[in-house]
């Protein structure tokens, strides 16, 4: 039975764990719009910026996500300490229990941690019956390995210039940070209503979704927000969209043989190069927004041993879509690339298509705004619907997933600002 808002929400606005509860731990061309390299300014001679009167509670909460491990299908410590701090500032939550998925992407039974994971939802407590507006919303999930929270200070002081490390410092702590203050902000100077604005961090968004889909197909189709603003690493520029995804394996099939011989087989290895060549050099598709559609070939497998003509090969193919729209994108890709397998050999090639999506549109005609176009995928296809959707955050996707993930303090602040003016932007009438 699907649930509608006042139902994922709770009777009070004392923490509900229900059955969470338990012990928690203290020829490709490069795109037309393009992300910079991130540069940082450390310049001690720089003059230090403005400190606004959030700065603490916003470097408070930022630390505290970041120290708390949240690699994809471990996130229930940062979700249930997500929830529990907004519960303290007067939020009313409900937490949206995930199931764990398998190698394959499916719902199943996992470890008992992986069982509690959960989406957190938040509205103002005034306003826990409303059915909001705008939904503000990020996730809690990062990528492996966990590096600890760190600064580049040496004496303990904080400025707008100071460095902070970690992982999800950047990817996407530090917009979940960022959106929970701006809100507040806005509410507290009551330049928002209550009853327009609610939250919601979710699991899972670093591998298949799961946490957005979950929230997605559980929702009441008769809940229609008007606006959603995902926060993603984009420099704080408005990104006008992001190109989609594609791929899956190529399985080539040949004939074994002696390999002194290699007219009497067939080279499954061979025949994978080959047309790996050609998929990677052909036209599959471009558009004046998101650009080429690129290839990358992740992985190649194939043979038994270097005296003998392999049989068998395959590769994984990671494909990014810049033609069509988000229906039919992948789809469009899958044709060409079928194609491509068909005339270099109408009988060695099979592929096995993973489900993907085109381009996805965000809106980024907002005044005070630089705009980009991101390559990454994020949860904006996961949540179909009619509302408009922004994606904006801090940080730069160039050091989201590596061992430099950082940003400075000012980064942070003026996302706070720019997701203040976002939002107002979101709910004008």
């Amino acid at each position: 039975m699907k649930t509608t808002i006042p139902r994922l929400l709770l009777a009070s606005s004392a923490l509900h764990l229900g059955a969470l509860a338990y012990t928690v731990r203290p020829h490709q061309q490069q795109q037309q719009a393009i992300i910079a390299a991130p540069g940082f300014d450390d310049d001690a001679s720089a003059p230090s910026l403005p400190q606004p009167p959030y700065r603490d509670d916003l470097l408070s909460l930022h630390k505290d996500l970041v120290t708390i491990p949240s690699i994809s299908s471990q996130e229930t410590d940062a979700g249930l300490f997500l929830a529990k701090y907004l519960v303290k500032r007067g939020w009313f939550v409900d937490l949206q229990v995930v199931p764990p998925l398998n190698i394959n992407g499916a719902n199943s039974n996992n470890t008992e941690r992986e069982s509690k994971r959960a989406n957190v939802l938040a509205f103002p407590a005034s306003a826990r019956h409303a059915v909001p507006r705008l939904l503000v919303t990020s996730h809690i999930d990062v990528v492996p390995p966990y590096i600890s929270y760190s600064t580049n200070s040496t004496d303990g002081k904080i400025d707008s210039y100071t460095l902070i490390s970690g992982r999800g410092s950047v990817d996407a702590k530090a917009s979940v940070a960022a959106q929970i203050i701006a809100v507040e902000e806005l509410l507290a100077n009551n330049e928002v209503s209550e009853k327009d604005v609610s939250f919601l961090f979710v699991v899972g968004e670093e591998t298949h979704g799961d946490g957005m889909k979950f929230f997605a197909s559980n929702l009441d189709d008769r809940v229609k927000f008007q606006s959603v603003i995902y926060g993603e690493p984009t420099e704080n520029k408005l990104a006008c969209g992001h190109k989609g995804m594609g791929g899956g394996t190529v399985h080539a099939k040949g004939k074994a043989g002696h390999s002194g011989y290699p007219w009497l087989g067939k080279s499954a290895t061979e025949l994978l190069v080959r047309v790996l060549v050609k998929l990677v050099d052909a036209d599959l598709g471009s558009s004046e927004r998101f650009g080429n559609t690129t290839v990358n070939i992740g992985t190649i497998e194939g043979g038994v041993a270097a005296n003998v003509i392999p049989k068998d090969a395959s590769a994984k193919l990671a494909i990014r879509v810049a033609a069509g729209n988000q229906s039919t994108g992948s789809e469009l890709v899958r044709q060409k690339v079928e194609q491509i397998l068909k005339e270099t050999d109408e009988d060695a090639f099979t592929l096995t298509w993973a489900e993907g999506y085109g381009p996805v549109e965000c809106e980024c005609d907002v005044d005070g705004f630089e705009t980009m176009v991101a390559n990454y995928g994020t949860d904006v296809p996961n949540f179909k619907g009619d509302h408009v959707s922004y994606l904006y955050g801090p940080g730069s996707i160039l050091v989201a997933h590596g061992d430099d993930e950082a940003l400075q303090v000012r980064d942070l602040e003026a996302a706070v600002e720019g997701y203040k003016k976002l939002i107002k932007h979101a709910l004008r009438d």
